[in-house]
């Protein structure tokens, strides 16, 4: 009899042993899993960290957001391609980083979302600095440009003055839009109307047509199209605003921003970026290397 209990007492103490055993195994392992979940969840974003620099690093295209009715910055030529002074300032920058151009004519209104969405790499195409310094990550500015009124020229317009009455068009979402609505809003106060425009190529035919009096728009814009529409309209000579361009990036990608500014200012010291502007007509608006 105390030979059996003996027995069963031994049995009970390793069945204890184990259970203990088999205790601290699982708690082990238990205890283990958060820990490989973490080291697994620190790798991967460690992969994708890596895998986003790598991207940027290996960047083989560049899309650059514009309107394509905004001459000489970005516009389609008789040929049907897009052209244009910016347009070929981001070209000479593609070429000599070995990335391919993608143009993509975008709605004004809509650059914003374009951007934030990634459909765009930047905004190069005319783009006002002045009033958006905290909205993007900006390069250097390469263009000075005002903001004046197109009359036709026997309209009996000269100065601000003469606007008080009249029907004037500005197109949407723009730098002169913007000065009638703010240090000009008592100008615009004068106005009979202030018809607002897509595009300015409709908004000069308008103003060819009779519809409106008078055009707010960028000092080079209006150079451009009395250049092509002949002599029967002018610029006054009281200018609405003044302002800077820049390339506009998403707020905080100072890395993409950096490697094109210093390409562009690579372009200016060698001369390209000058040859580039006296194609277009711009060598008394740009500000680049001066």
């Amino acid at each position: 009899m105390k030979k059996i209990t003996t027995v069963l007492m031994a049995a009970a103490m390793t069945m204890a042993m184990l259970a203990g055993c088999g205790s601290a195994s699982t708690e082990q392992a238990a205890s283990a899993e958060p820990a490989a979940d973490t080291e697994t969840a620190a790798a991967e974003e460690n992969q994708e960290e890596t895998a986003g620099e790598a991207q940027e690093g290996d960047r083989t295209t560049f899309t650059v957001g514009f309107d394509a009715e905004f001459p000489p910055y970005g516009y389609m030529d008789e040929n049907g391609d897009y052209t244009g002074f910016d347009l070929d300032l981001a070209q000479e920058v593609c070429d000599r980083n070995g990335w391919e151009l993608v143009k993509q004519p975008i709605d004004w209104d809509s650059k914003d979302m374009e951007l934030s969405s990634g459909s765009i790499d930047c905004i190069w195409n005319g783009f006002t600095m002045n009033g958006r310094e905290d909205a993007y990550t900006w390069s250097v500015p390469y263009v000075d440009n005002s903001q004046v009124f197109v009359v036709k020229a026997d309209a009996g317009i000269s100065t601000q003055a003469d606007l008080a009455g009249k029907i004037v068009g500005v197109q949407k979402d723009s730098s002169a839009l913007a000065a009638l609505e703010g240090d000009a809003a008592d100008l615009a106060a004068t106005f009979a109307e202030m018809n607002q425009y897509a595009d300015y190529n409709t908004g000069f035919m308008d103003l060819e047509a009779g519809a409106i009096d008078a055009l707010a728009v960028d000092i080079g814009v209006a150079n451009y199209q009395i250049a092509s529409r002949g002599d029967g309209y002018v610029i006054m000579d009281e200018k609405l605003a003044t302002e800077q361009y820049g390339i506009g990036f998403l707020l905080g990608n100072e890395e993409l921003k950096d490697q094109v500014e210093k390409t562009l200012l690579e372009m200016a010291d060698d001369g390209t970026f000058t040859k580039i502007a006296e194609k277009y007509d711009l060598t008394d608006s740009v500000c680049l290397g001066k």
